[in-house]
């Protein structure tokens, strides 16, 4: 039996749901719906992301397809860390089965224990993209948002026991609208971070990312950010 390759779509949907894509490359002036309360949040988002270090929280990623009426869900522990060089994330999945996804050094590794084997992407050209991936709803800059996305305000709403503002991004570029029509990102009021985001496609599908114990600027360990493999392990590189 060959072994089970991780599709690319996979890939991008762990980045992308662990902190939002914001492409850097669009640089349009952008203005969010005018009020005191969306300013409030976008400030308080602003706050956090000039103080910001490290990140770890527990997950919950929910994918929904609507063709088969089936949610696939994977639990586990996320860190993200930004460095001079750049930023690392690496999450340790634990169910439904046990996985290990790393982002370092411009690769995306995914290492399944269960047929001891990575398979490795290198993001190449696309780092910066890969890189602002992560950063929105844990350590981004609120007043970013309106460069890429159109934004607005929908309320406050109670999260988990956390008092949350519900915001709605709707990106500016096509290209981007062919991967997420909309993005509903749910920030606490307190701590300018993000405890729920969901993205909605064009074909129906959407997908909710869930955060708990969030834990902001303490210490995480380097063996963190490094697989622990075996030494029979195979790497394959199928690209995207």
């Amino acid at each position: 039996m060959k072994p089970a390759l991780i599709k690319p779509r996979l890939i991008f949907f762990v980045l992308i749901v662990a902190f939002v894509a914001v492409a850097p490359h669009l640089h349009a002036a952008g203005t969010a719906s005018s009020s005191p309360q969306l300013e409030a949040v976008l400030n308080k988002m602003d706050a956090t992301a000039a103080a910001f270090k490290t990140t770890q929280a527990d997950f919950t990623w929910d994918q929904f397809q609507q063709v088969v009426n089936e949610h696939d869900i994977q639990k586990g522990k996320m860190y993200f860390r930004r460095l001079n060089k750049g930023v690392e994330m690496a999450a340790d999945i634990t169910e439904p089965e046990k996985k290990y996804v790393l982002f370092t050094d411009s690769k995306v590794r995914v290492y399944q224990p269960k047929i001891d084997q990575v398979t490795e992407y290198n993001t190449g050209k696309n780092r910066a993209d890969f890189e602002s991936f992560l950063v929105l709803g844990f350590g981004g800059r609120g007043h970013d948002l309106p460069k890429t996305f159109d934004v607005h305000y929908l309320g406050n709403e109670d999260i988990q026991g956390v008092h949350t503002a519900k915001l709605e991004l709707v990106p500016k570029s096509q290209r981007v609208r062919n991967t997420f029509s909309r993005i509903l990102l749910w920030i606490d009021n307190d701590r300018g971070v993000s405890v729920q985001q969901q993205f909605f496609d064009p074909a129906g599908d959407y997908r909710i990312a869930s955060y708990s114990n969030i834990e902001l600027n303490s210490k995480i360990a380097d063996n963190v950010f490094k697989l622990k493999t075996t030494g029979n392990t195979r790497t394959v590189s199928p690209g995207f």
